[in-house]
């Protein structure tokens, strides 16, 4: 919690006000039960109407100062808690976007919502606690032990043998539960989990009629932390009768010596009215002080979770003085110049997993020609053009940019260059021209309606009621596959990119589109270098180069007709689809 302390240094008008007019609160509080005793042993031992009105009022003036004085804690406390929770939020959620897939991978969508929602929010609420109650309860139960001392010492005593007695029963629940606070966190992450899972893929769950199966595993997810709330609750059930017995107790022996010491006169009714009343905001400040080793507990763990995200780096770092200028002439695509990508012995495995993904990978890609990616399921197509923007870095060998190493550009530059549409169409809520925007903010409807046209979704998109201007649900829900493949495929086209990576994005449409799509591409694309990651022969069956993976490993490079002959891999691939 301690990391996290650095963001109130912003908020330090807040941290010191707010517990100044708390302490005064409680000053004001402490002060009552000796004027009480003023009206007792004055006032109504003398039938003195004036005297008690005047105190009376004097109550009345502690009790409304004390009011506004906690306002004005309040509003610190809610400035500096919100405040706090929103530059954490902020900053963690920019530190998540600085790292890199691995990372991401590493720890979950599920996981990382979860932190940057209930986990915040624990550490805004143990803020806000922090200035309204951690000066004032420790300062209540010492300032009432010590106005006892003033009024009885004898009597005193009471107090210093209850005060270490209810500590140490609140230690002990305390210690029992505090286990249970961090499981619970983990249990919450598996909720989300599925949460997020049933809701993402609601459709599938209906197409297989699987609602009730997997209510029964929400519900299941959904218990086990009602179980770890119910056995905490058990635990801490005990903690108001204990410390509510034992100050009791105490008040009951605080009368009963009091009473006796009234009787022989060495202490006044008044007086053993303010010995109770210090006794009972004792027990009523332990027991906030139970409440606030749970937060803080809470806490604890949740700022553990928040500072784990802060310190992973990300396994992609730029170098001190990285080159942000990458210059691609626009040339006629000639097989002699030098390649634009070279990929030199490359051998890649994913965080955490000891088998290569890619192995030994050797390409040479040059400017403006068309490469077809082509092998089975899990061969690692995916894999190698994702290598290739540096969403991950290469275990083994070297990726090379116009003869400079990948490592030696800063990201952004590497990443201005490529227009990519990944497997899966992910659209944003907003209208088509929003969604189309996303990859240039400058982008003019001419450019937009030239995109659309390459990408083939002008056939659709001007039939919609609002053309350029429809709304898109979230996900694009309230399109088909293949119209959200085609918008996908405009986006990336709309920044005009010199490297397009089109992984697996064709699978959607049909071969006829298919075919326009791609005619479409060689026609307004010539300079553009285009590598298409596809399951179907027939789209990349044209392409200048087509590379064939089997198991991470290149099985061959060639044209279609040479690896139709030469490769056994391709041929299979073919004879399966082109039959």
């Amino acid at each position: 919690m301690l990391k996290l302390a650095r963001y109130l240094r912003y908020f330090k008008k807040e941290v010191i006000i707010g517990p100044f007019f708390k302490l005064l609160e409680a000053i004001f509080e402490l002060i009552v039960p000796i004027v009480m005793a003023s009206i007792i042993d004055v006032g109504i031992k003398n039938r003195d109407t004036t005297f008690v009105l005047q105190r009376g009022g004097i109550i009345l003036l502690l009790g409304f100062m004390g009011l506004v004085f906690a306002i004005i804690c309040q509003y610190s406390a809610a400035r500096a808690s919100q405040g706090f929770g929103t530059m954490v939020r902020n900053d963690l959620y920019a530190h998540i976007n600085s790292l890199s897939h691995g990372e991401i991978d590493k720890f979950g969508t599920s996981t990382l919502i979860t932190i940057l929602t209930n986990d915040i929010n624990q550490m805004q609420l143990a803020v806000a606690m922090l200035i309204r109650l951690v000066v004032r309860v420790p300062f209540l139960i010492i300032g009432a032990v010590v106005m006892s001392m003033i009024l009885d010492l004898k009597l005193s005593l009471i107090f210093l043998i209850v005060a270490p007695l209810v500590s140490a029963v609140i230690y002990l629940i305390m210690r029992l539960s505090v286990p249970y606070y961090r499981v619970r966190q983990k249990m919450l992450d598996k909720v989300s989990t599925i949460t997020r899972e049933n809701l993402s893929g609601v459709r599938v769950i209906r197409a297989f009629s699987k609602q009730d199966h997997e209510i029964k595993r929400f519900n299941k997810a959904n218990n086990d932390v009602a179980d770890i709330a119910i056995n905490v609750g058990k635990i801490s059930a005990f903690l108001n009768p204990a410390t509510f017995a034992i100050l009791n107790i105490a008040i009951l022996t605080i009368l009963w010596f009091g009473g006796g010491r009234v009787y022989t006169g060495s202490l006044t009714q008044g007086e053993v009215i303010a010995l109770t009343n210090y006794m009972t905001q004792i027990s009523l400040a332990l027991v906030v002080l139970s409440n606030l080793v749970v937060i803080f507990t809470k806490a604890a763990a949740s700022a553990n979770r928040i500072n784990m995200v802060f310190e992973t780096e990300a396994s992609i770092q730029e170098i001190e003085r990285s080159l942000t200028d990458i210059k691609i002439d626009n040339k006629e695509k000639s097989m002699t110049e030098q390649a634009l990508i070279s990929i030199d012995k490359v051998s890649f495995a994913y965080p955490g997993s000891d088998e290569y993904a890619l192995e030994d990978i050797s390409i040479d890609i040059r400017q403006g020609e068309v490469i077809g990616i082509i092998g089975g399921t899990g061969s690692g197509k995916s894999t190698l053009v994702n290598l290739l923007p540096r969403f991950y870095d290469v275990t083994k060998g070297e990726i090379r940019l116009n003869g400079i190493p990948l490592q030696e550009y800063s990201i952004d530059s590497i990443r201005k260059l490529f227009g990519i549409v990944t497997q899966k169409a992910v659209l944003f809520s907003g209208s088509i021209s929003d969604n189309l925007r996303f990859s240039k903010e400058d982008a003019s409807l001419e450019e937009i309606k030239w995109a659309i046209e390459v990408a083939q979704a002008k056939d659709f998109v001007e039939k919609l009621p609002d053309g350029y201007d429809t709304l898109i649900n979230q996900g694009g829900r309230n399109l088909s596959g293949g119209q959200r493949q085609r918008l996908t495929i405009a986006r990336a086209l709309v920044r005009k990119p010199k490297i397009l990576i089109l992984d697996d994005s064709f699978s959607a449409l049909d071969y006829a589109t298919d075919a326009r799509l791609r005619e479409a591409l060689s026609k307004n694309c010539r300079d553009t270098t285009v590598l298409i990651v596809s399951q179907r022969a027939n789209t990349i069956k044209y392409a200048d180069q087509i590379i064939v993976l089997d198991d991470g490993k290149v099985a061959g490079i060639g044209k279609h007709e040479d690896l139709y002959k030469s490769c056994h891999v391709y041929k299979e691939i073919c004879d399966s689809q082109l039959s």
